[in-house]
C-alpha cells in the first residue's frame, strides 16, 4: 500500500497494473472503494464496507469517478450508486454513523 493524498487526506492505495488493465483500491477507516477488478460478490461475502468503480486508469481516473455499486454494508452507511468518490470516502472516513 502506499499513501495517496486526495482533499487534504492521506488515504493507503493500491495502485498495479494487472494485464490490461489497473488495479486500483483506496482505502479508508470503515472500507474501501475499488475498481471493477475487486469482486463484489466476494466482498459482500465476506462481510466488507466497499463501494466500486469502473473505468478507471489512474488515482485522478479514480478520484472523479462515481460509484457504480456497492455492498450491502457500504448501502447501510449510506453510500448509493452514483455517488462521487469524494463523499464515499468522506462517509467511510468518518467516526459518525450514517
Amino acid at each position: 500500500m502506499e499513501p495517496v493524498e486526495f482533499d487534504g487526506k492521506t488515504y493507503n492505495g493500491i495502485r498495479q497494473q494487472i494485464g490490461n488493465l489497473t488495479l486500483i483500491v483506496v482505502r479508508a477507516k470503515r472500507g474501501y472503494i475499488a475498481c471493477s477488478y475487486v469482486s463484489k460478490d466476494t466482498a459482500e461475502k465476506v462481510g466488507d464496507v466497499a463501494g466500486f468503480v469502473s473505468g478507471v486508469k489512474n488515482y485522478s481516473d479514480f478520484f472523479n469517478a462515481k460509484i457504480k455499486n456497492t455492498t450491502t454494508w457500504a448501502d447501510d452507511m449510506g453510500i448509493r450508486e452514483g455517488m462521487s468518490v469524494r463523499k464515499a470516502l468522506e462517509i467511510m472516513d468518518s467516526e459518525e454513523e450514517y
